[in-house]
Protein backbone atom coordinates (compact mmCIF):
# COMPACT_ATOMS: atom_id res chain seq x y z
CA UNK A 1 0.00 0.00 0.00
CA UNK A 2 0.90 3.66 -1.08
CA UNK A 3 1.08 6.77 1.41
CA UNK A 4 -2.60 7.83 0.08
CA UNK A 5 -3.81 4.48 0.38
CA UNK A 6 -2.54 4.26 4.26
CA UNK A 7 -4.16 7.81 4.76
CA UNK A 8 -6.93 6.70 3.03
CA UNK A 9 -7.81 3.69 5.63
CA UNK A 10 -6.18 5.55 8.65
CA UNK A 11 -9.40 7.96 7.51
CA UNK A 12 -11.71 5.77 7.76
CA UNK A 13 -10.77 4.10 10.76
CA UNK A 14 -10.85 7.27 12.92
CA UNK A 15 -14.24 8.17 11.33
CA UNK A 16 -15.92 4.44 12.21
CA UNK A 17 -13.99 5.53 15.86
CA UNK A 18 -16.11 9.06 15.91
CA UNK A 19 -19.09 7.00 15.02
CA UNK A 20 -18.97 4.98 17.09
CA UNK A 21 -18.16 7.12 19.97
CA UNK A 22 -21.24 9.18 19.53
CA UNK A 23 -23.53 6.51 18.17
CA UNK A 24 -25.83 7.27 21.23
CA UNK A 25 -26.44 10.78 19.36
CA UNK A 26 -26.80 9.05 16.07
CA UNK A 27 -29.47 6.72 17.83
CA UNK A 28 -30.81 10.14 19.33
CA UNK A 29 -30.94 11.71 15.25
CA UNK A 30 -31.94 8.42 13.85
CA UNK A 31 -35.48 9.03 16.12
CA UNK A 32 -35.95 12.70 15.38
CA UNK A 33 -36.28 11.26 11.52
CA UNK A 34 -38.44 9.02 12.25
CA UNK A 35 -40.92 11.38 13.86
CA UNK A 36 -40.26 14.09 11.07
CA UNK A 37 -40.76 11.06 8.19
CA UNK A 38 -44.43 10.52 10.55
CA UNK A 39 -45.23 14.45 10.33
CA UNK A 40 -43.98 14.99 6.90
CA UNK A 41 -47.18 12.89 5.72
CA UNK A 42 -49.02 15.14 6.91
CA UNK A 43 -47.05 18.10 6.15
CA UNK A 44 -47.25 17.06 2.38
CA UNK A 45 -51.15 16.10 2.54
CA UNK A 46 -52.23 19.66 3.62
CA UNK A 47 -49.09 21.32 1.16
CA UNK A 48 -51.57 19.52 -1.44
CA UNK A 49 -54.49 21.07 -0.23
CA UNK A 50 -52.69 24.52 -1.23
CA UNK A 51 -51.09 25.12 2.02
CA UNK A 52 -47.83 26.69 2.61
CA UNK A 53 -45.59 24.43 4.15
CA UNK A 54 -44.45 26.60 7.35
CA UNK A 55 -48.49 26.57 7.82
CA UNK A 56 -48.79 23.13 7.23
CA UNK A 57 -45.61 22.47 9.80
CA UNK A 58 -47.95 24.44 12.38
CA UNK A 59 -50.75 22.51 11.56
CA UNK A 60 -49.32 19.31 11.92
CA UNK A 61 -47.97 20.15 15.05
CA UNK A 62 -51.34 21.23 16.58
CA UNK A 63 -52.78 18.06 15.21
CA UNK A 64 -50.13 16.04 17.04
CA UNK A 65 -50.47 17.95 19.94
CA UNK A 66 -54.12 18.06 20.08
CA UNK A 67 -54.50 14.41 19.20
CA UNK A 68 -51.60 13.47 22.32
CA UNK A 69 -53.55 15.69 24.60
CA UNK A 70 -56.69 14.04 24.10
CA UNK A 71 -55.13 10.85 24.45
CA UNK A 72 -53.42 11.43 28.00
CA UNK A 73 -57.06 12.92 29.25
CA UNK A 74 -58.92 9.90 28.17
CA UNK A 75 -56.77 6.92 28.57
CA UNK A 76 -53.70 8.14 30.63
CA UNK A 77 -55.92 8.98 33.72
CA UNK A 78 -57.83 5.08 34.06
CA UNK A 79 -54.65 3.68 32.79
CA UNK A 80 -52.73 5.28 35.73
CA UNK A 81 -55.47 4.42 38.33
CA UNK A 82 -55.06 0.76 36.98
CA UNK A 83 -51.14 0.14 36.95
CA UNK A 84 -50.37 0.43 40.70
CA UNK A 85 -52.77 -2.30 41.33
CA UNK A 86 -51.11 -3.92 38.52
CA UNK A 87 -47.98 -4.62 39.55
CA UNK A 88 -49.30 -5.18 42.87
CA UNK A 89 -51.23 -8.47 41.25
CA UNK A 90 -48.68 -9.43 39.16
CA UNK A 91 -46.20 -10.91 41.18
CA UNK A 92 -48.79 -12.82 43.36
CA UNK A 93 -49.97 -14.34 40.38
CA UNK A 94 -46.77 -15.78 39.10
CA UNK A 95 -45.82 -16.80 42.82
CA UNK A 96 -49.33 -18.85 41.98
CA UNK A 97 -48.18 -20.41 38.55
CA UNK A 98 -44.80 -21.44 40.35
CA UNK A 99 -46.80 -23.04 43.04
CA UNK A 100 -49.42 -24.69 40.70
CA UNK A 101 -46.53 -25.68 38.14
CA UNK A 102 -44.75 -27.60 41.25
CA UNK A 103 -47.88 -29.28 42.52
CA UNK A 104 -48.41 -30.71 39.19
CA UNK A 105 -45.08 -31.94 38.25
CA UNK A 106 -44.58 -33.24 41.90
CA UNK A 107 -46.12 -36.85 41.17
CA UNK A 108 -43.46 -36.90 37.83
CA UNK A 109 -40.41 -36.21 39.51
CA UNK A 110 -39.70 -34.81 43.44
CA UNK A 111 -36.36 -33.50 42.35
CA UNK A 112 -37.79 -31.02 39.49
CA UNK A 113 -40.07 -29.57 42.02
CA UNK A 114 -37.27 -28.77 44.42
CA UNK A 115 -35.43 -27.73 40.69
CA UNK A 116 -38.27 -24.98 39.98
CA UNK A 117 -37.49 -21.07 41.34
CA UNK A 118 -39.84 -19.50 43.86
CA UNK A 119 -40.53 -15.49 42.94
CA UNK A 120 -37.80 -14.54 45.44
CA UNK A 121 -34.88 -16.35 43.34
CA UNK A 122 -36.38 -15.29 39.90
CA UNK A 123 -36.44 -11.62 41.21
CA UNK A 124 -32.96 -11.68 42.52
CA UNK A 125 -31.88 -13.23 39.47
CA UNK A 126 -33.40 -10.59 37.51
CA UNK A 127 -32.81 -7.37 39.41
CA UNK A 128 -28.75 -7.38 37.91
CA UNK A 129 -30.14 -7.36 34.32
CA UNK A 130 -33.08 -5.19 34.84
CA UNK A 131 -30.51 -2.37 36.28
CA UNK A 132 -28.54 -3.16 33.19
CA UNK A 133 -30.79 -2.72 30.98
CA UNK A 134 -32.45 0.61 32.43
CA UNK A 135 -28.74 2.20 32.68
CA UNK A 136 -28.20 1.54 29.03
CA UNK A 137 -31.35 3.14 27.80
CA UNK A 138 -31.04 5.91 30.31
CA UNK A 139 -27.23 6.22 28.36
CA UNK A 140 -28.82 6.85 25.40
CA UNK A 141 -30.62 10.00 26.14
CA UNK A 142 -27.75 11.70 28.73
CA UNK A 143 -26.02 14.50 27.77
CA UNK A 144 -23.78 16.68 29.98
CA UNK A 145 -27.13 18.89 30.92
CA UNK A 146 -29.39 15.66 31.55
CA UNK A 147 -32.29 13.81 30.23
CA UNK A 148 -34.95 16.82 30.41
CA UNK A 149 -32.16 18.54 27.68
CA UNK A 150 -31.94 15.46 25.09
CA UNK A 151 -35.80 15.08 24.95
CA UNK A 152 -35.86 18.89 24.33
CA UNK A 153 -33.31 18.47 21.56
CA UNK A 154 -34.60 16.00 20.30
CA UNK A 155 -38.31 17.94 19.64
CA UNK A 156 -36.27 21.03 18.60
CA UNK A 157 -34.44 18.44 15.84
CA UNK A 158 -37.35 17.10 14.37
CA UNK A 159 -38.70 20.91 14.20
CA UNK A 160 -35.93 21.60 12.13
CA UNK A 161 -35.74 18.56 9.70
CA UNK A 162 -39.72 18.81 9.45
CA UNK A 163 -39.78 22.55 8.76
CA UNK A 164 -36.68 22.64 6.30
CA UNK A 165 -35.48 18.40 5.06
CA UNK A 166 -34.14 19.54 1.76
CA UNK A 167 -30.82 21.47 2.92
CA UNK A 168 -30.08 18.07 4.94
CA UNK A 169 -31.21 15.97 2.74
CA UNK A 170 -28.97 17.20 -0.31
CA UNK A 171 -26.03 17.93 2.73
CA UNK A 172 -26.02 14.11 3.11
CA UNK A 173 -26.49 13.83 -0.43
CA UNK A 174 -22.74 15.68 -1.54
CA UNK A 175 -20.88 13.36 0.55
CA UNK A 176 -21.26 10.83 -1.77
CA UNK A 177 -19.66 10.98 -5.31
CA UNK A 178 -20.61 12.94 -7.84
CA UNK A 179 -21.77 10.07 -9.74
CA UNK A 180 -23.65 8.97 -7.64
CA UNK A 181 -25.42 11.67 -6.40
CA UNK A 182 -28.75 11.06 -8.13
CA UNK A 183 -28.46 7.28 -7.46
CA UNK A 184 -28.43 8.36 -3.40
CA UNK A 185 -31.76 10.22 -3.61
CA UNK A 186 -33.75 7.69 -4.98
CA UNK A 187 -32.57 5.31 -2.35
CA UNK A 188 -33.41 8.22 0.28
CA UNK A 189 -36.71 8.22 -1.16
CA UNK A 190 -37.51 4.70 -0.67
CA UNK A 191 -36.10 4.69 2.98
CA UNK A 192 -38.84 7.24 3.14
CA UNK A 193 -41.64 5.46 1.64
CA UNK A 194 -40.46 2.21 3.80
CA UNK A 195 -40.48 4.16 6.70
CA UNK A 196 -43.83 5.92 6.60
CA UNK A 197 -45.34 2.37 5.62
CA UNK A 198 -43.67 1.07 8.47
CA UNK A 199 -44.59 3.39 10.48
CA UNK A 200 -48.51 3.56 9.98
CA UNK A 201 -48.27 -0.54 10.11
CA UNK A 202 -47.06 -0.60 13.86
CA UNK A 203 -49.53 2.66 14.24
CA UNK A 204 -52.62 0.34 13.31
CA UNK A 205 -51.17 -2.83 14.79
CA UNK A 206 -50.90 -1.33 17.69
CA UNK A 207 -54.61 0.15 17.95
CA UNK A 208 -56.11 -2.71 16.74
CA UNK A 209 -54.39 -5.67 19.21
CA UNK A 210 -54.88 -2.87 22.13
CA UNK A 211 -58.85 -3.08 21.06
CA UNK A 212 -58.72 -6.89 20.74
CA UNK A 213 -56.85 -7.35 24.12
CA UNK A 214 -59.61 -4.99 26.18
CA UNK A 215 -62.58 -6.93 24.70
CA UNK A 216 -61.49 -10.19 25.14
CA UNK A 217 -59.93 -9.79 28.73
CA UNK A 218 -63.42 -7.68 28.87
CA UNK A 219 -65.35 -10.71 28.19
CA UNK A 220 -63.40 -13.27 30.53
CA UNK A 221 -64.15 -10.76 33.16
CA UNK A 222 -60.05 -10.23 34.02
CA UNK A 223 -59.38 -7.45 36.22
CA UNK A 224 -57.49 -4.17 35.11
CA UNK A 225 -57.91 -5.23 31.18
CA UNK A 226 -57.24 -1.33 29.68
CA UNK A 227 -54.31 -0.95 31.60
CA UNK A 228 -53.34 -5.12 30.56
CA UNK A 229 -55.05 -4.16 26.68
CA UNK A 230 -52.67 -0.80 26.49
CA UNK A 231 -49.73 -2.80 27.50
CA UNK A 232 -50.52 -5.14 24.59
CA UNK A 233 -50.55 -2.47 22.25
CA UNK A 234 -47.34 -0.95 23.75
CA UNK A 235 -45.49 -4.14 23.51
CA UNK A 236 -46.60 -4.80 19.64
CA UNK A 237 -43.78 -1.94 19.08
CA UNK A 238 -41.09 -4.94 19.69
CA UNK A 239 -41.69 -7.84 17.54
CA UNK A 240 -40.94 -11.59 19.04
CA UNK A 241 -40.20 -9.72 22.52
CA UNK A 242 -42.99 -8.00 23.31
CA UNK A 243 -45.77 -10.22 22.44
CA UNK A 244 -44.10 -13.16 25.18
CA UNK A 245 -44.00 -10.19 27.66
CA UNK A 246 -47.80 -8.93 27.09
CA UNK A 247 -49.50 -12.00 27.88
CA UNK A 248 -47.38 -12.70 31.71
CA UNK A 249 -49.49 -10.28 33.32
CA UNK A 250 -52.92 -11.53 32.23
CA UNK A 251 -52.30 -15.13 32.88
CA UNK A 252 -50.70 -14.27 36.72
CA UNK A 253 -53.91 -11.97 37.08
CA UNK A 254 -56.14 -14.58 35.67
CA UNK A 255 -54.49 -17.30 37.78
CA UNK A 256 -56.21 -15.55 40.71
CA UNK A 257 -59.16 -15.65 39.61
CA UNK A 258 -59.34 -18.96 37.98
CA UNK A 259 -57.02 -21.17 36.90
CA UNK A 260 -59.44 -22.00 33.60
CA UNK A 261 -59.33 -18.16 32.90
CA UNK A 262 -54.99 -18.22 32.49
CA UNK A 263 -55.77 -20.88 29.92
CA UNK A 264 -58.38 -19.08 28.35
CA UNK A 265 -56.01 -15.88 28.39
CA UNK A 266 -53.36 -17.68 26.49
CA UNK A 267 -55.52 -18.93 23.73
CA UNK A 268 -56.72 -15.16 22.93
CA UNK A 269 -53.48 -14.17 22.81
CA UNK A 270 -52.18 -17.21 20.51
CA UNK A 271 -55.69 -15.90 18.49
CA UNK A 272 -54.41 -12.21 18.54
CA UNK A 273 -51.40 -12.56 17.00
CA UNK A 274 -51.92 -15.18 14.91
CA UNK A 275 -54.58 -12.47 13.42
CA UNK A 276 -51.69 -9.93 14.02
CA UNK A 277 -48.93 -11.93 11.71
CA UNK A 278 -51.13 -13.56 9.40
CA UNK A 279 -53.67 -10.79 8.35
CA UNK A 280 -52.75 -7.30 9.54
CA UNK A 281 -49.32 -7.25 9.05
CA UNK A 282 -49.57 -8.67 5.31
CA UNK A 283 -52.24 -6.67 4.88
CA UNK A 284 -50.72 -2.95 6.22
CA UNK A 285 -47.39 -3.72 5.11
CA UNK A 286 -48.24 -4.92 1.72
CA UNK A 287 -46.16 -2.07 -0.15
CA UNK A 288 -42.66 -3.02 1.54
CA UNK A 289 -40.76 -5.94 1.46
CA UNK A 290 -41.48 -7.70 5.02
CA UNK A 291 -38.36 -8.56 6.91
CA UNK A 292 -37.93 -12.37 7.47
CA UNK A 293 -38.23 -13.50 11.39
CA UNK A 294 -34.74 -14.89 11.74
CA UNK A 295 -33.33 -11.03 10.58
CA UNK A 296 -35.58 -9.21 12.71
CA UNK A 297 -34.53 -11.16 15.97
CA UNK A 298 -31.10 -10.63 14.61
CA UNK A 299 -31.85 -7.12 14.16
CA UNK A 300 -33.38 -6.71 17.65
CA UNK A 301 -30.28 -8.99 19.57
CA UNK A 302 -27.74 -6.63 17.55
CA UNK A 303 -29.16 -3.20 18.01
CA UNK A 304 -29.83 -3.78 21.43
CA UNK A 305 -26.37 -4.98 22.25
CA UNK A 306 -24.82 -1.82 20.64
CA UNK A 307 -27.57 0.98 22.38
CA UNK A 308 -29.71 -0.93 25.05
CA UNK A 309 -33.64 -0.60 25.30
CA UNK A 310 -33.88 2.32 22.78
CA UNK A 311 -31.79 0.51 20.33
CA UNK A 312 -34.28 -2.82 20.65
CA UNK A 313 -37.11 -0.46 20.34
CA UNK A 314 -35.69 1.06 17.19
CA UNK A 315 -34.76 -1.94 15.57
CA UNK A 316 -36.97 -2.72 13.05
CA UNK A 317 -37.06 1.05 11.74
CA UNK A 318 -32.98 0.88 11.66
CA UNK A 319 -33.35 -2.98 10.46
CA UNK A 320 -35.97 -1.37 7.14
CA UNK A 321 -33.74 1.45 6.35
CA UNK A 322 -30.79 -0.61 6.61
CA UNK A 323 -32.61 -3.64 4.79
CA UNK A 324 -33.07 -1.02 1.71
CA UNK A 325 -29.34 0.39 1.32
CA UNK A 326 -28.56 -3.12 1.43
CA UNK A 327 -30.71 -4.19 -1.59
CA UNK A 328 -30.46 -0.98 -3.46
CA UNK A 329 -26.59 -0.89 -2.85
CA UNK A 330 -24.92 -4.08 -2.59
CA UNK A 331 -27.64 -5.86 -4.15
CA UNK A 332 -28.50 -4.30 -7.27
CA UNK A 333 -25.49 -1.66 -7.76
CA UNK A 334 -22.67 -4.14 -6.93
CA UNK A 335 -23.94 -7.47 -7.32
CA UNK A 336 -26.16 -7.57 -9.83
CA UNK A 337 -24.07 -5.23 -11.99
CA UNK A 338 -20.28 -7.68 -11.21
CA UNK A 339 -19.16 -9.24 -14.45
CA UNK A 340 -16.25 -11.49 -15.05
CA UNK A 341 -13.34 -10.35 -17.33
Amino acid sequence: MNFSQWLGFSVLIIIVYIFWRIRNLLLLLFTAVIIANALNHGVKQFQNWGIRRGYAVLISMVLLLGTLGGFFWLIVPPFAEQLPELVKLVPKGIERLILTLKEQVSYLDPEFRQALPTLENLTKQLQPLSQQIISQSLSVFYTTLGIPLSILLLLVLSLMLLANPQPYRQGFIRLFPSFYRQRVDQILVQCDEALQGWLMAILCNMTIITILSFIGLSILGIPLSLAQALLAGIFTFIPNIGPALSVIPPIAIALLEAPWKSIAVLILYILIQQLESHLLTPLLMFRQASLLPAVTLLAQLFFATIFGVLGLLLALPLAVVGQVWFKEVLIKDILDQWKPY
